[in-house]
């Protein structure tokens, strides 16, 4: 089992003190972030896509290759790579370059993104959405397996005999997950190939995740990727996290309410109460991210978002310290208790070399 955080990298104001990072001192936050997740024994950091303000991951392999030279451990991710609006050949190139640059601790999620402008921006059309990304990603997969590639398809020029550069590393393509919120294909197209899914379990009620959920680990099996406890299941939570519960809620409500996502709609007992959003103590998140199990089955990675909403950068912090050294030891323990010796774990780049050569030798 993987614990780690991810960021969507938005810049918002602090509404306690009115004051708004700048774009630079985001960009440096979050490297920040990402170093004291390693220093606390967290296992992942994964950092969004956005082309657009209030956010500032516009560039995610910059980013992570930035914390590759200065982490030995940590597994680096996006919690989305626009497929549908990123050009496939790219995508090879720029992650094969990290996963050379950080020695194998690279994957990413694929996602379509939530901000419907992006398209024209980058030459698309938002009604071609989910097209975009079984085609994009079916030629991704071949750029990255196949030396020679040969391919003409409807949203881009064909290519003739065409090498993406460089290889991937040992010949093993960075792990691939497919985030999504609302879309039954996303989940179908992670089980065709035998991927990870990874439900962001956010904003949502729990059983809107666990139908997809479901349907992934039903299709993943039926494509003869393994039986559906063999499926690769990532999720998303939140937390804010005090000593006692009345001082996290006091603390984390004018974040709450002034959010620009989910701000000025429920109330945050009520967001808390329907979503797996927890504001509380140690033992009310432990006690919470234990219940994700009974939802969607064993799984292979917990992501926290911890860094949203104008919260500032020395409070993260402590969240983190919280998070790694009382809540994830507990989450560690306890998920391991019953977990079948068939459930994988979570996916590495050294198991997954492994396994290739042990598959060649059969």
């Amino acid at each position: 089992m993987q614990f780690g955080i991810f960021t969507v990298g938005d810049v918002t104001p602090d509404p306690t003190s009115g004051r708004t990072p700048t774009e630079h001192e985001r960009i440096k936050a979050m490297v920040t972030i990402a170093l004291k997740a390693e220093e606390v024994g967290l296992d992942v950091f994964a950092t969004g896509e956005h082309h657009n303000p209030p956010f500032v991951p516009s560039s995610p392999t910059t980013m992570l290759g930035y914390i590759a030279a200065r982490t030995e451990r940590l597994i680096l991710s996006t919690s989305t790579t626009l497929i549908t609006t990123n050009d496939p050949v790219k995508i090879a190139e720029d992650f094969a370059t990290l996963q050379h640059l950080a020695d194998g601790r690279v994957d990413l999620m694929m996602g379509r993104g939530n901000t419907g402008p992006v398209y024209p921006w980058f030459g698309q059309d938002i009604r071609d959405g989910i097209p975009l990304a079984l085609e994009n990603y079916a030629l991704l997969r071949r750029l990255w397996r196949e030396d020679v590639v040969d391919w003409e398809g409807r949203f881009r020029t064909p290519l003739q005999a065409f090498t993406s550069t460089p290889r991937p590393l040992d010949g093993v393509p960075p792990f691939v997950w497919h985030g999504s919120i609302r879309s039954p294909e996303i989940a179908e197209q992670a089980a065709l190939h035998g991927d990870g899914f990874f439900a962001n379990n956010i904003f949502w009620p729990k059983d809107h995740f666990r139908r997809l959920v479901s349907l992934y680990r039903r299709r993943f099996a039926e494509h003869g990727h393994g039986t559906p406890e063999q499926a690769v299941v990532g999720l998303g939570g939140q937390a804010f996290i005090r000593r006692n519960s009345q001082d996290a809620i006091r603390e984390f409500r004018p974040y709450f309410d002034n959010a620009p996502v989910y701000g000025h709609g429920p109330s945050l007992e009520e967001f808390t109460e329907q979503t797996p959003l927890t504001v509380g103590s140690p033992q009310e998140v432990i006690e919470k991210t234990l219940t994700f199990r009974e939802s969607f089955g064993d799984y292979q990675r917990q992501l926290f978002l911890m860094d949203h909403a104008g919260l500032p950068l020395k409070t993260v912090l402590e969240q983190l310290d919280i998070l790694g050294e009382e809540v994830v030891p507990v989450l560690r323990k306890e998920f391991a208790v019953g977990r079948p010796a068939q459930v994988p774990a979570g996916p590495t780049h050294q198991a997954r070399v492994a396994a290739r050569a042990a598959w060649e030798q059969q």
